[in-house]
């Protein structure tokens, strides 16, 4: 009874010339992404490929375990973008930083700058196992330093999944979504998938990230999208124009 399936869309095919990757771990041998530069170039160039044509990439900053620093992370941008120009890939290649929300990251952003997606934007993250006790303080403090959070993968925080009302203070707190667009493969697993789903159908997301690591994240770009209404996930793609780094 085949007549019944519905072809679906392969998540590479949607993304359009022109994308702009505003989440992904492409510095050699800085955190859990890529390794070595060889690593860095096969990740750039598939994503070049799929229609990415402008990366902020955004390493991660965690206390005790990627103890990434502002000027570390530029340096290693600098000299990764000058050997991608060796290898012919001249685009725009801007290095931003993936925050983990913790008492650490209040005394970076009230006593330095921190390393932004653009202007004042600036990438945030969880634990994957629980909410940080002071977030909501830590969200309006981060405001009042004049900043505004991006919230990474909201979808995949599964201590949210049993109640949806916490999305809504999260947007309510003044955190802007960013969704992972393998979660819409179900690469993380049929629950997140679920979620994002209807996080999108309400019109929670704003951008959206690759979020891309290593070769598997490639690869699930190959990967049909589960969702049946695709018109939400289109909106926040185009909306990563936003970041267009000129």
């Amino acid at each position: 009874m085949f007549f019944f399936s519905k072809n679906k869309t392969v998540l590479k095919d949607l993304i359009p010339e022109g994308h702009i990757d505003i989440h992904s771990h492409l510095l050699p041998g800085i955190d859990d992404g890529a390794k070595t530069f060889e690593d860095t170039l096969k990740l750039t160039q598939a994503l070049q490929s799929f229609g990415v044509t402008q990366f902020i990439t955004t390493p991660h900053i965690i206390q005790h375990i990627w103890e990434n620093t502002h000027d570390g992370i530029v340096t290693n941008k600098i000299k990764t973008v000058q050997e991608l120009e060796k290898n012919s890939i001249n685009v725009p290649f801007k290095a931003a930083a993936e925050y983990l929300m913790d008492d650490q990251f209040v005394q970076l952003f009230q006593s330095n700058d921190l390393l932004t997606l653009k202007d004042n934007y600036v990438l945030v993250e969880m634990s994957y196992i629980n909410a940080p006790i002071q977030l909501y303080s830590i969200l309006f403090d981060l405001q009042v330093a004049g900043y505004i959070p991006v919230l990474a993968h909201p979808e995949r925080y599964l201590f949210y999944h049993n109640n949806l009302n916490e999305y809504d203070k999260l947007k309510r707190a003044g955190c802007v979504f960013q969704l992972n667009l393998l979660s819409v493969v179900g690469y993380y697993g049929p629950k997140i998938a679920q979620i994002a789903e209807q996080l999108l159908a309400k019109g929670m997301y704003t951008y959206v990230g690759s979020d891309v690591h290593h070769d598997n994240h490639i690869a699930a770009f190959e990967q049909k999208i589960k969702l049946k209404d695709l018109v939400p996930l289109q909106e926040a793609i185009s909306n990563n124009q936003f970041f267009n780094l000129g």
